[in-house]
């Protein structure tokens, strides 16, 4: 069974940075893609960034310019980088990966408020 633990979730101050992290384990051959999620209350889990095995890249139009999503050589792990955060960015954040399958990591909370 493959697991994804995440990391790095918190209370940030608005324009402060935070960097959470994902490592993937288990028994498998290699994700075709890894990324990130988020849900806020009372709305439905989007898209922030993913990464393909290729490397290409995609961000919500939101998070664009702020956040940075990166993944390691043997692509067992992703991170993203929050810079400039926003009270709009409060949300669980998921981490993503998809083996023939989607898999979920647990959810961490990120909190952007003064």
């Amino acid at each position: 069974q493959v697991q994804l633990v995440e990391s790095g979730g918190g209370l940030v101050q608005p324009g402060g940075s935070l960097r959470l992290s994902c490592a993937a384990s288990g028994s498998f051959f290699e994700l075709s893609a890894m990324g990130w999620y988020r849900q806020a209350p009372g709305k439905q889990r989007e898209l922030v960034a993913t990464v393909s095995t290729g490397g290409s890249k995609n961000y919500a139009d939101s998070v664009k310019g702020r956040f940075t999503i990166s993944r390691d050589g043997a692509k067992n792990t992703v991170a993203l980088q929050m810079n400039s955060l926003k009270p709009e960015d409060t949300a669980v954040y998921y981490c993503w990966g998809n083996l023939r399958y989607d898999i979920w990591g647990q959810g961490t909370q990120v909190t952007v408020s003064s």
